[in-house]
């Protein structure tokens, strides 16, 4: 048979590298199509994923607890003959060789972070060429973030954690939190490379016990600083009285369990939302450069708290779903991540979030955007005030929304009426 190449897939759209975490079969072990192969953990996913084909594990090319870049080959799976000593003979001589020192280039001056580029060549090559050219190694993420951070790579150069000494995502962002360097202006000549060292963390000394962040817990915390230096989060708070929807759950609780459907409060929340989607398109978009993106499907994640971290998966296409729909769904997504058996397009394309801290007694909270969306709402818990009724003082179960949202794209006024929208559909919720 023909060999088979196994390859980290892309968990999401905003993730650009996973970390395998455990190897469920071993070298030589044979396997079955679709059978589980490695689990992988990135920040929006902790994940089994299976064998693209029948045969045996002829290769394991990534150990476990290794972060690669998405289509990195993890595997080989073949029919598990020996390769003839005259095919293997070429392949190591096909090994990649050393980079060229750059001791060898002295002649050829450096690049200039910002300079004009060559005449067509696109931002992207250009930078490819130059990590090529000064032994610098990365992915298009992290060059992204050194143009938005004006840093200059040049300065990590060789000291990447990732293969061959490549700079990762979780490199550049340590880097400029630690105060890195800034690139030089095309204008100025680069001055000498003298680099103060940082200054010493602050640490704790008396008695304590010290864990490495998980690979999960490590993606969220890169993620979360990552949107807070990307967007300009602001956030607002709505009152909602959720009478109606309290007695609607409660008229069809039973209706739903004949179903074998769980019904909680979250779908009324994920349709209320959905439907003031549709009418404010501009919560339902993101960013590209100076290109506000209008996403046409309306695909809400779920956040779901985990023993070992938070995953979203999403709900597709959520305003053509009814109640027992949403109820279906959120229960389903909800089960299989807690049983790590999401898959990559449980998690893909997510235009908005809906996060519920309020299931723990939260009044409420100022959730992190989601990247690379513009809106997050997240859910208080629902608890009894007294409220003013009519010029009357009456008790009503009360809950506070919040939504952050970026300010880049998304004014005030809009956010408010959005808002407003989500709190006219939950408060007058049809019995």
């Amino acid at each position: 048979m023909a060999e088979t190449k196994v390859i980290m897939p892309q968990m999401g759209e905003s993730i650009f590298e996973g970390t395998l975490t455990k190897w469920l079969k071993k070298k030589g072990d044979r396997v079955q199509r679709d059978e589980p192969l490695f689990e992988i953990s990135t920040d929006k996913i902790d994940s089994e994923i299976p064998a693209p084909a029948s045969g045996v594990l002829q290769d394991v090319l990534v150990k476990e607890g290794q972060t690669v870049q998405i289509n990195t080959v993890v595997a080989v799976i073949g029919d598990g003959a020996a390769k003839p000593a005259a095919e293997e003979a070429p392949a190591k001589e096909a090994a990649p060789k050393e980079p060229p020192k750059p001791a060898q280039k002295k002649e050829e001056p450096k690049e200039i972070e910002g300079a004009a580029p060559v005449a067509g060549a696109t931002p992207e090559a250009e930078q490819e060429e130059a990590g090529q050219n000064g032994n610098i190694r990365s992915s298009p993420l992290v060059r992204r973030i050194a143009r938005e951070n004006k840093v200059d790579l040049s300065a990590l150069a060789g000291k990447g954690t990732g293969i061959n000494g490549r700079i990762t995502k979780s490199d550049i962002l340590s880097y400029i939190e630690q105060g890195g360097k800034r690139a030089t202006t095309p204008t100025q000549p680069r001055p000498p490379a003298v680099q103060a060292p940082p200054p010493p963390a602050m640490k704790f000394t008396g008695d304590a016990e010290r864990v490495p962040l998980t690979a999960m817990r490590k993606s969220i915390a890169e993620h979360m600083v990552l949107s807070r230096k990307t967007s300009a989060h602001v956030t607002t708070f709505f009152e909602v009285d959720c009478s109606h929807i309290l007695k609607a759950k409660d008229k069809q609780q039973a209706e739903f369990e004949r179903s074998g459907v769980r019904l909680t409060v979250t779908p009324f929340f994920v349709q209320a939302a959905a439907a003031a989607l549709k009418r404010f398109p501009i919560v339902n978009s993101s960013l590209e450069g100076d290109t506000i993106v209008y996403k046409r499907p309306i695909n809400i994640g779920i956040a779901v708290n985990l023993e070992w971290g938070l995953i979203v998966p999403v709900i597709k296409n959520a305003d053509e779903k009814n109640l027992l729909g949403l109820a279906k769904t959120i229960n389903d997504l909800g089960d299989r991540a807690r049983n790590k058996k999401l898959t990559p397009e449980d998690v893909k394309d997510g235009t908005f979030t809906i996060t519920n801290p309020g299931q723990y007694g939260g009044l409420i909270g100022a959730p992190i955007i989601n990247q690379p969306q513009v809106a997050i709402m997240g859910m208080g818990g629902i608890k009894k005030r007294a409220v003013v009724v009519d010029d009357a003082i009456a008790i009503r179960p009360i809950i506070l929304l919040s939504l952050s949202f970026d300010h880049r794209v998304i004014d005030g006024a809009t956010a408010d009426q959005f808002m407003a929208e989500v709190q006219k559909e939950l408060e007058n919720w049809p019995l």
